[in-house]
C-alpha cells in the first residue's frame, strides 16, 4: 500500500467514525489529509458514513482539482488551513451539532467563542476565534481562514461549524471532539455559576 492509499484508508476510517457517532449528519462535513501527492479531501455532496477511498478527490495546495471525482466545495478551506500550518497533517470540518449551535449565538467573544471549561480544551483546542459568517464553499473565506490558521489551530465558522487542523488526522479528530464536548457542556451550564480556568491556567496548557 503506497503513503497516499494508507492516507485514503485513514480517511475513510475518520469519516465512519465521525459518521456513526453522530458528529455529522447527511452529506455534511469534510476531511482532508495531507499526502506526497497533494491533498486528499472527501468529494462534494458525499456521507462521511459511506464514502470510500476511491471516491476520494486529490487537490493541490491552492484547493485546485487534481485528480479524483470532484472536490468538496470547501476544499480551498483546507489547503488554506495547511498552508497556513505546515506542522499539520489533516483538517477536519463538521457541522456537529453543538458546536454548530454555538456558532448562532449572538455576543459571543469573537476572538474566543468557548471558555476553557476543562484542561483538555485548554490542550486541545487552546482559544477559538469565531470568523464571520459566508456562505458554504465562498471563496471570500479563503484568505480570513489562512490568517487565522497562522496563530490557531481550531476556528469556529459563524452558523456553520468548527474547523480543526492537527499534526495527525487522529489529532484533528481528538480536538474536534474535544470542542464538541466542550460545546456541550456550555449549553449544560448556561445559567448556573461557573468557574472556567483562568487566563494563567489555561495558557499553561495551550496547544
Amino acid at each position: 500500500m503506497t503513503p497516499t492509499e494508507e492516507a485514503a484508508d485513514q480517511v475513510v476510517r475518520a469519516a465512519r467514525s465521525l459518521f456513526t457517532r453522530g458528529l455529522t449528519h447527511g452529506s455534511t462535513g469534510n476531511i482532508s489529509v495531507r499526502t506526497v501527492d497533494g491533498i486528499l479531501v472527501t468529494p462534494t455532496g458525499s456521507s462521511l458514513g459511506t464514502v470510500e477511498a476511491g471516491d476520494l478527490s486529490l487537490v493541490d495546495d491552492r484547493g485546485a482539482h487534481l485528480a479524483g471525482p470532484k472536490p468538496s466545495k470547501e476544499a480551498f478551506l483546507h489547503a488554506a488551513v495547511l498552508r497556513a500550518r505546515p506542522d499539520a497533517q489533516a483538517v477536519v470540518h463538521t457541522h456537529s451539532t453543538h458546536s454548530a449551535a454555538v456558532s448562532c449565538l449572538s455576543g459571543l467573544d469573537v476572538t474566543n467563542a468557548l471558555p476553557p471549561l476543562t484542561a483538555y480544551y485548554a490542550m486541545r483546542v487552546g482559544r477559538l476565534p469565531l470568523l464571520p459568517y459566508h456562505a458554504p464553499g465562498d471563496p471570500a473565506l479563503e484568505a480570513l481562514a489562512e490568517a487565522t490558521a497562522a496563530t490557531r489551530h481550531a476556528m469556529l465558522l459563524s452558523n456553520h461549524g468548527p474547523v480543526v487542523a492537527g499534526v495527525s488526522l487522529a489529532a484533528a479528530m481528538d480536538a474536534l471532539e474535544e470542542l464538541e464536548e466542550t460545546a456541550k457542556l456550555f449549553f449544560l451550564l448556561r445559567g448556573l455559576p461557573v468557574d472556567p480556568l483562568s487566563e494563567e491556567q489555561a495558557a499553561a496548557l495551550a496547544p
